[in-house]
């Protein structure tokens, strides 16, 4: 394989997006760091523009094409509902650990969507792509064990209980990635981004009125405060609207090895912004987390093949299934 047949026009599309998106994913990472230290414990309210701005951009679209749903609509509550609460858990996290194991925790996405992808969309995996994920999980496992052990740096005040939190978002983050890329594939991005934000900003306005609403009304605002607020949704925002593009393109395991790169901007943020001393462990969980990406890209290029068959699959039945009532119809007639 020569050099034009590796850098496509896919490729560099690719991996353009993927790191716009992980400098995204660290903008968000910075603002809600910086609302967590100034006291401000909102996580669903720092999502709810997002949704709000999702089901007015892409909502008016959708109403303005005025085609039927590709996908059954309670699909997207349930996957709206699931978005939510991920974001929740991670943005809670900043609460309690450092935006460092944030972001490098973040990355336990990846094995949730390989195992995800191979058991509902039948992606099929090399043992050299698992052996990739394995050596990425023990970075994830030195940054535990560097936060339960760190007494001496700012890493926040329940490092542990910030883990787990992250890990559970992150897990539930693997959920909506592969129902995200299955319902880019085979239903309509469009579709997908309005609901989503439809849905996301009924559950969001539920949760913030039942577990938030003390909490907004003693944030004292100012510009400071609101600056990284509404800085986190316009990037959430924009972070949507692109993620389907590159599930398009990618899949949601490309995806999320590209997010990976976020840690990177994360640690520069914590060293020159907040002059925080970073511990060694970090250093050497992200070597861990590269050295396993670079042999997670080394496999064949036929992994992610099934995801599209899969979303072929469904759009054939589908259609099959609509010209059989159009052929028992004119049988009618």
């Amino acid at each position: 394989m020569n050099l034009r047949e590796f850098w496509t026009q896919r490729t560099i599309v690719g991996l353009v997006l993927g790191q716009f998106l992980s400098l995204l994913i660290t903008s968000t990472g910075f603002s809600s760091s910086e609302l967590a230290r100034k006291g401000i414990n909102a996580p669903t309210s720092q999502s709810f523009l997002n949704y709000v701005l999702l089901a007015l951009v892409y909502g008016s679209i959708l109403l303005h094409r005025r085609k039927p749903l590709k996908a059954k609509w309670y699909y997207y509550v349930l996957l709206g509902l699931i978005d939510v609460e991920a974001n929740f858990l991670v943005v809670k996290a900043y609460q309690y650990t450092s935006i460092t194991s944030v972001m490098l925790l973040d990355c336990w996405t990846i094995p949730c969507v390989i195992v995800l992808t191979w058991l509902f969309l039948k992606t099929k995996y090399t043992l050299r792509k698992l052996t990739g994920v394995v050596i990425c999980v023990a970075g994830l496992v030195l940054v535990i064990f560097s936060d339960a052990h760190a007494e001496d740096r700012s890493s926040g005040s329940n490092p542990i209980k910030g883990d787990l939190l992250v890990i559970a978002g992150a897990t539930l983050y693997g959920v909506t990635n592969v129902s995200e890329e299955y319902f880019v594939k085979s239903a309509d991005r469009t579709e997908l981004m309005a609901l989503l934000g439809f849905f996301g900003a009924i559950v969001s306005a539920c949760q913030i009125a039942i577990i938030e609403r003390t909490e907004l009304k003693s944030i004292h605002w100012s510009a400071g405060a609101a600056f990284p607020f509404v800085g986190f949704s316009l990037a959430m925002f924009l972070f949507y609207s692109f993620v389907p593009v590159l599930l398009k393109i990618s899949g949601s395991a490309m995806l999320n090895l590209s997010l990976l790169t976020s840690d990177m901007w994360a640690v520069l943020i914590r060293i020159f912004a907040y002059h925080e001393k970073v511990d060694w462990m970090y250093f050497t969980a992200f070597a861990g987390v590269a050295v396993g990406i670079i042999i997670y890209s080394g496999g064949d290029k036929k992994v992610d093949s099934s995801v599209d068959e899969v979303a072929d699959g469904s759009t054939k039945q589908r259609s099959k299934r609509l010209d059989e009532e159009a052929g028992s119809n004119n049988q009618g007639r």
